[in-house]
C-alpha cells in the first residue's frame, strides 16, 4: 500500500470521526399537539401516533410523541378529558399503571410547578425493570390544566439506564401551555 493510500485512508477515517463528533447526542426540537396549546421539546426527531382509549369511562384521543436519544427513550403523551372527570384521579391511575409495568418500587415524588397546572402535578423518579428484563431509571411528569371545554393532561417520561439530571430537567422544563 502506498503512503498516499495510507494517508487518504486515515483522512477518510478522521473525517468520519470528526463528522460523528459534530452530531449532538441531543438535538432538541419543539413539538406541538393538534387541538391543544401544549408545547414541549424532545431531544430527537419524534415518531407520533394517536389512539382512542377509555379513561374514567370517557373516550379520549391519546396523542403520543417520542424518540430515542442518548441511550434513552423520551415520550410525551396528552389527551383531553371532559370537565366532569376528576383529572387527579385519572393521572394517579395512569401513574400507578406505569409503575406496575416497570415493576417499580418506592417512587420518589415531588410537586411539579408550572404555570396554569391544576393541583396535584408531580414529577416522579423511580428504579424499575423494562419488559425485556433490563434495569432502568425512569422519571415522569403528570399534570393537567383547564383548557377550552375540558381538562388537558400530559404525561412526559424519560427512561434511561442512568438518567442525566440536567437533560431530564431540560425536557420537563420545556413542557408548557402558553
Amino acid at each position: 500500500m502506498t503512503v498516499m493510500r495510507k494517508i487518504s485512508g486515515f483522512g477518510a477515517g478522521a473525517m468520519a470521526f470528526m463528522l460523528s463528533a459534530c452530531q449532538p447526542t441531543y438535538n432538541w426540537r419543539d413539538i406541538h399537539f393538534e387541538g391543544t396549546v401544549l408545547q414541549a421539546q424532545l431531544p430527537c426527531k419524534p415518531d407520533r401516533t394517536q389512539k382512542e382509549v377509555t379513561m374514567a369511562q370517557s373516550r379520549v384521543t391519546l396523542e403520543v410523541a417520542g424518540c430515542e436519544a442518548g441511550g434513552g427513550m423520551w415520550v410525551v403523551m396528552t389527551g383531553r378529558l371532559p370537565t366532569h372527570v376528576d383529572a387527579a384521579q385519572v393521572l394517579n391511575g395512569w401513574q400507578a399503571a406505569t409503575w406496575r409495568t416497570l415493576q417499580a418500587q418506592n417512587p420518589k415524588s415531588q410537586q411539579w410547578l408550572a404555570p396554569k397546572v391544576l393541583p396535584g402535578a408531580v414529577r416522579v423518579s423511580v428504579q424499575g425493570v423494562q419488559p425485556n428484563g433490563q434495569s432502568t431509571q425512569a422519571q415522569g411528569v403528570w399534570a393537567a390544566w383547564a383548557e377550552g371545554d375540558g381538562v388537558q393532561w400530559v404525561n412526559a417520561m424519560v427512561y434511561q439506564t442512568t438518567i442525566q439530571g440536567d437533560t431530564a430537567d431540560t425536557f420537563f422544563e420545556s413542557i408548557r401551555q402558553p
